[in-house]
């Protein structure tokens, strides 16, 4: 075979997903293979990269072992509940175990509709396909939980969206699928046995060394709280905003999933955001964490019937549980971002210099990479020139980098730190932008590039100074769009 298909989703309860086969598409072609992805997976590279395999993930074949599905689940969506989701235009083929010993989906994106599709064409219009690509890997590439990029195909097909757009596939690999939006969607039926079923998979699958603690759900859900609150600060850290923390967009595996309106900063700003859909800010940058617990009350709240009995019991231990994000979060929070100024172990007043920084980054409209980037040349080279540039007035941030530059102990060791923590390049909006618009015109170099250069984010690359700057104001992209 060429997927070593071992699947273990498709064996729960039907009400669970519904079963479906991929529509084909009329003349589909590679844009990227991701060999190194399909080697760690086990998967057969050779037979992948060929006629054979572009077929199967394109949706024109089914694959040997594949039993392909389309999961169901809830979500809150920008606060308000929809109790019937489900993957409308994404299809799971299959589980695959890699080299590592961690079991991962192998899900087509943009396969045709399904029952879940709410009267939509289940397809993806090229854009978002390449989007989703490039950021998955970059956020790899930058050592964030992430789902992956195993191909990107060109279906040969034209979508309707606001125009006819050329369409795509994208094959996405994740430790699962399964979100808190999963959990509510039993829950709001009132599904005590779904709900149980699914939780004691969840554990399996993903804890299962919780699976013999006296109160197996209870420790799920510390499980759950502990990853959302490492991962989101490391989201801080880079200037990533997400665009759409929908519960339907957070994982239990503690990844990030679905790259439609993400973004990362440009200029600083903690009320920064770029969805078309998001209009009232509700995910904007400095929203995040909030927006994550809050997601993770609505865990907690599909859990109380496993929790205890005694709903009054479940209540005071869920709540015990999510007040410990914050006592994860912040400290994780303050170590990252402590590194970009080469602190490793700080101290309240170096956390008040940081949010003096951002405070002048804000005012000033600096670019949030290279600020931090510049401020190892500064440190490195004795030369300020290209910081100061990043601020409308250079005496507003003379005085705290003097301030800091007394602050550091071993400059040496501070300079490392801070090389490993703030990468020079970044899936800058408007190249991602540029890409797309490239790619709608069968012309991928672009997209080459950039998934070269963000292989390898924290090293200055040969001719590369291009990608590492910020947009000119012709460039800048004031709005990203989920591409459904």
């Amino acid at each position: 075979m060429i997927f070593p298909f071992d699947n273990t989703y498709a064996q729960l309860p039907e009400h669970f997903f519904r079963a479906v086969d991929p529509t084909p598409v009329s003349a589909p072609s590679w844009i990227k293979l991701n060999h190194g992805l399909a080697e760690s997976l086990g998967i057969d590279v050779a037979r992948l990269d060929s006629e054979e395999g572009l077929s199967i993930l394109s949706g024109n074949k089914r694959a040997e072992g594949s039993e392909p599905i389309a999961t169901a689940y809830s979500g809150h969506q920008f606060g308000g509940f929809s109790g019937r989701l489900g993957d409308g235009r994404a299809i799971l083929l299959g589980e695959v175990v890699g080299k590592d010993g961690v079991r991962r989906d192998i899900q087509l994106k943009g396969s045709g509709p399904t029952p879940f599709s709410r009267r939509g064409d289940g397809r993806s219009a090229l854009g978002p396909v390449v989007r989703e690509y490039l950021v998955s890997e970059a956020m790899a590439a930058l050592g964030v939980p992430t789902t992956r990029a195993l191909a990107a195909i060109v279906s040969g097909d034209q979508v309707m969206r606001s125009t006819m757009e050329p369409g795509g596939v994208f094959t996405r690999v994740a430790q699962s699928h399964i979100r808190i939006g999963t959990f509510e969607f039993f829950a709001s039926q009132r599904d005590t046995d779904g709900l149980r079923a699914l939780a004691d998979y969840a554990i399996q699958r993903h804890y299962p060394e919780i699976a013999s603690v006296k109160n197996p759900y209870i420790a799920l859900l510390n499980k759950v709280i502990e990853r959302q609150a490492k991962l989101i600060p490391h989201w801080m850290q880079l200037g990533f905003i997400h665009g759409v923390m929908n519960t339907d967009n957070m994982t239990i595996s503690g990844e990030t999933i679905d790259y439609g309106p993400c973004a990362f900063l440009d200029e600083y700003h903690p009320e920064k955001k770029f969805s078309y859909i998001d209009e009232q800010g509700r995910y904007a940058f400095g929203n995040q964490a909030p927006i994550a617990h809050w997601n993770l009350t609505r865990f907690a709240e599909t859990l109380l019937p496993l929790i205890d009995s005694d709903q009054d019991k479940a209540i005071a231990a869920a709540k015990e549980s999510l007040n410990s994000f914050s006592d994860i979060y912040q400290p994780t929070l303050i170590n990252r971002i402590l590194s970009k100024i080469g602190i490793s172990e700080g101290s309240e007043k170096d956390w008040e210099m940081v949010q003096q920084l951002h405070s002048t980054m804000a005012d000033h409209e600096a670019d949030y990479t290279l600020t931090f980037r510049h401020l190892i040349t500064s440190l490195e080279q004795g030369n300020d020139e290209p910081l100061l540039a990043q601020f409308k007035d250079s005496e507003a941030i003379e005085s705290w980098l003097s301030d800091w530059k007394q602050r550091l102990e071993n400059k040496e060791e501070a300079t490392a730190l801070m090389r490993r923590s703030n990468p020079v390049y970044i899936p800058r909006n408007h190249r991602i932008e540029q890409a797309i618009q490239a790619a709608n015109k069968q012309d991928y170099d672009l997209f080459n590039r950039l998934n070269e250069l963000l292989s390898n984010p924290f090293e200055e690359q040969e001719s590369a100074e291009e990608f590492s700057a910020a947009p000119l104001p012709d460039e800048v992209v004031q709005n990203t769009f989920c591409g459904t």
